[in-house]
């Protein structure tokens, strides 16, 4: 889904359902098996720079735990999770 549709539809969510609260974790590049098969050198080789800053699964999951653990009157809208060495 889009950012732009994901932030309408949680927005949507908020105003339909005033006991409900909903965030938006965007992760940066997260460790995964996604793309451990790609055959093409150049392809290849390009994921394995965008993967050389990836951040754990765990760093996604204390995100998460974050929002979740706040008070009841507390929304967190969105968390954006990015590793400190970027490359753009």
């Amino acid at each position: 889904m889009p950012p732009a549709s994901a932030a309408a539809c949680t927005d949507g969510i908020r105003q339909e359902h005033r006991d409900v609260r909903a965030t938006i974790i965007s992760p940066g590049v997260v460790e995964s098996d996604l793309g451990h098969d790609i055959t093409d050198p150049g392809s290849a080789a390009a994921m394995a720079e965008f993967r050389s800053i990836a951040i754990t699964p765990d760093a996604i999951a204390r995100a998460i735990r974050f929002a979740v653990e706040q008070p009841d009157d507390v929304d967190v809208s969105e968390i954006i999770v990015r590793p400190v060495k970027g490359l753009f």
